[in-house]
């Protein structure tokens, strides 16, 4: 027998010393020229007395199936489902994205790259997804919460919270509405103050998008998101949409677009199935969220899609202050100027049927002429911009000084504020501009 040696069809080295007790070897070119080949991996040998047991056993070879290496025996991750699908296959399908949608979670990750140094439910982004909750550390001082908006805002999102509990349906949205400027969110705000809640707040610009579909699942992300705090921090939540009837109203010729149907079946969704709720992923049996009360403000829900206001989802509540919850409310804005509760009610009685932001527009008013005074000791309207940034940082700006609020004062900022709306809705500048136009 002759050993062949080919350096242009090698796969593997040669063993000689397994090979010795089969057949002797009669090599073609000595075994002192192996060290002067540049590569043995590039050598192959065939034995011409066994050739034909050779090629039966690759033979067999391929016609067995390789047997795939695991990993681990008590590994999950190579686990198969009823499709043949590993575990990775499908978490891929369940999120969009694995590090941003599931984190290092125990039940979803395999605990042993879940670990115990981060806890057992530890989500890798929730402190970037924490962000879109609000506190209100910017409220500081004493306010007044009208009784009656008190005690419906509560006892919705308490109703909402142990509804498990109660043999009757419960709406999970509470539609605060009425009139311009009556304090409804500010007023929900300090509810959440009080209560210690940390909701997740959207305006009526986040229900359109340039984007088919993004409006609804941003509010289902948000909706999940206050579910999370639940979970994660143990706080009381609830998602929050102001100005609804701006986003989703109908006003004559507003043109309904594919994202507000897609807004409105989204809340009417929640509404029906308030701890199923779906960002794009495939159902999980154990993807429970917790029930999330949902409030949300407007001016006119008359404009917006009856389905979605009707009793069983939608309570609704028509806030007018009184005028006790006027003077009242006013009394504490203006309780640090040294402002009587007497002269509260002559102001208020001076300009009959304003809203409550009226009231804080005139004390701003005041401060017009003590801004513009301390401008000029800034160094004048055509330095200000470059000693305003500058000294701002360097913490070297003039002091301000207040002024010195009085009844007198205030009446008169109140009667050039009802100068400027006379004059806005007497003019009608919009009839000249389009004279051609029928009335």
């Amino acid at each position: 027998m002759a050993l062949l040696f080919n350096a242009n069809l090698l796969t593997t080295p040669p063993n000689f010393h397994s090979s010795a007790s089969l057949c002797n070897f009669t090599p073609s070119i000595p075994l002192s020229h192996f060290k002067q080949l540049p590569n043995y991996s590039s050598l192959s040998i065939r034995c011409s007395t066994s050739e034909s047991q050779q090629s039966e056993s690759q033979e067999s070879n391929q016609d067995a199936p390789k047997k795939k290496k695991r990993l681990s025996e008590q590994s999950s991750w190579e686990a198969k489902d009823s499709d043949g699908n590993d575990y990775l296959f499908r978490l891929g399908a369940e999120a969009d994205n694995m590090n941003i949608a599931v984190g290092a979670r125990a039940g979803v990750i395999d605990d042993l790259f879940a670990g115990n140094f981060l806890g057992k439910d530890s989500d890798i982004v929730f402190d970037y997804r924490q962000k879109v909750t609000r506190s209100f550390a910017y409220l500081q001082g004493d306010y007044y919460i009208a009784p009656a908006f008190l005690d419906k805002v509560v006892c919705h999102i308490v109703k909402n919270y142990i509804s498990h509990l109660l043999n009757a349906k419960v709406p999970l949205i509470l539609g605060i509405w009425g009139g311009k400027g009556q304090g409804k969110s500010f007023q929900t705000e300090l509810i959440f103050q009080a209560m210690g809640i940390e909701p997740v707040i959207m305006s009526a610009g986040e229900l359109e998008s340039e984007r088919a579909g993004e409006p609804g699942k941003l509010i289902r992300e948000r909706y999940r998101t206050a579910s999370q705090v639940v979970q994660n921090q143990g706080k009381m939540s609830c998602l929050m949409i102001n100005d609804i009837d701006a986003g989703l109203g109908r006003f004559g010729n507003t043109q309904v677009t594919v994202n507000n149907q897609i807004v409105v079946g989204t809340l009417m969704n929640l509404c029906d199935n308030p701890t199923r709720v779906s960002v794009g992923q495939d159902w999980r049996q154990n993807d429970i969220t917790h029930r999330i009360p949902i409030i949300v403000t407007g001016n006119d829900f008359s404009t917006m899609y009856a389905p979605l206001i009707r009793d069983g989802r939608m309570e609704k509540f028509y806030w007018q202050p009184t005028q006790e919850d006027i003077e009242n409310i006013v009394c504490r804005m203006y309780e640090k100027d040294g402002i009587t509760k007497d002269e509260v009610a002559t102001i208020v009685n001076t300009f009959p049927n304003q809203a409550l932001d009226f009231y804080g527009a005139m004390r701003s008013r005041t401060y017009d002429q003590s801004i513009l005074k301390w401008v000029e000791d800034t160094g004048g309207a055509e330095d200000i911009g470059r000693r305003l940034i500058r000294q701002r940082k360097k913490g070297e700006l003039p002091v301000f000084v207040p002024p010195e609020q009085t009844v007198e004062a205030l009446l008169e900022s109140g009667y050039s504020l009802v100068k400027e709306q006379k004059l806005i809705m007497d003019s009608k500048l919009s009839k000249e501009y389009m004279k051609n136009m029928d009335e």
